[in-house]
């Protein structure tokens, strides 16, 4: 005979499914509390800041290994200590700081002029299929050429002064935003678009509330990209091109040591350069790209 039983499959329900929402909500606010809790210093000073401090102490003991070993002369390979002198030359001198912020200055300005001049034309070769005809391949080479390709032309064109050094910063940064924004957009998905369209965000209204923000990191990946180039043309610029007008930055510095022969001041000038690269994309970058990655649930709160 046929079993008869109709005894509920589901124990401890209240009518309606209650026991389900309060299962799910559990869960959530379980999920919430985890995301929430927040890392220590000293977890945050043992996972972030002794690894870099832990390859920095490698660098340095395999540096002062080779020099003490003497695999080369000391002319061409100077210990960290003779960098370190000359670094204390510079201080003493008082010109260490109007030789980082020479450069410094001059890197940051013409990568936000180049942002306003390289966000449009991306917002306009995105959007506009004849101009991406045309100009995309352009802007795809643009930014393959070395920074230092236009040093030479901008001397003929503009003269050694500080419109040369803008001007090879433009060419070498505004390609990469560009570029970025457009990869960005790319990606965007048509829903957002459409949806935009259906609240009337349309035009230059739909490019900044809803275009930008769905675009935001390929756009900052495009951004990051573009300090690095205008970065790198403001060193070639400066490398090249020597005038008592332009004042001395960090790569007329380091040009000067190589024409002086001076190994510690070369090695010093380069540490100079790659310290202000690492300093900007941890103190600008980094932060604004892990609040993008939160605000997006692609990163937990608490990191």
């Amino acid at each position: 005979m046929a079993s008869t039983d109709t005894a509920p499959v589901r124990e401890h329900t209240t009518p309606g499914g209650a026991s389900d929402s309060a299962d799910v909500g559990a869960g959530l606010d379980a999920l919430d509390s985890v995301a929430a809790q927040r890392s220590s210093l000293g977890e945050v000073l043992r996972g972030k800041a002794l690894p870099p401090l832990i390859g920095v102490l490698v660098v340095l003991a395999l540096w002062q290994g080779a020099y003490s070993l003497h695999l080369t002369s000391s002319y061409k390979l100077p210990s960290p200590a003779d960098v370190w002198h000359s670094l204390e030359d510079l201080w003493y001198q008082g010109t260490l700081f109007s030789i980082i912020w020479t450069s410094v200055w001059r890197g940051l300005s013409g990568f936000l002029l180049a942002v306003v001049i390289g966000t449009p034309i991306g917002l306009v070769v995105a959007r506009v299929k004849p101009v991406r005809t045309a100009i995309g391949p352009v802007l795809q080479g643009l930014q393959s050429l070395p920074s230092v390709a236009w040093v030479p032309a901008a001397v003929i064109w503009l003269g050694i002064n500080d419109s040369m050094m803008y001007a090879v910063i433009l060419l070498g940064a505004v390609p990469s935003i560009a570029n970025g924004l457009v990869a960005g957009i790319d990606q965007v998905p048509p829903l957002f678009l459409r949806a935009g369209r259906t609240i009337g965000a349309t035009g230059l209204t739909g490019a900044r509330h809803v275009l930008i923000p769905a675009a935001l990191p390929g756009y900052l990946a495009g951004l990051k990209q573009g300090w690095a180039f205008s970065w790198r043309s403001l060193m070639a610029a400066e490398l090249v091109a020597s005038s008592p007008d332009l004042g001395r930055g960090l790569g007329r510095f380091l040009e000067d040591q190589r024409e002086f022969s001076d190994m510690s001041g070369v090695l010093l000038g380069i540490l100079l350069i790659l310290f202000v690269g690492i300093a900007i994309e941890l103190l600008v970058f980094t932060p604004v790209e892990r609040r993008v990655l939160r605000n997006r649930g692609l990163l937990a709160s608490g990191q």
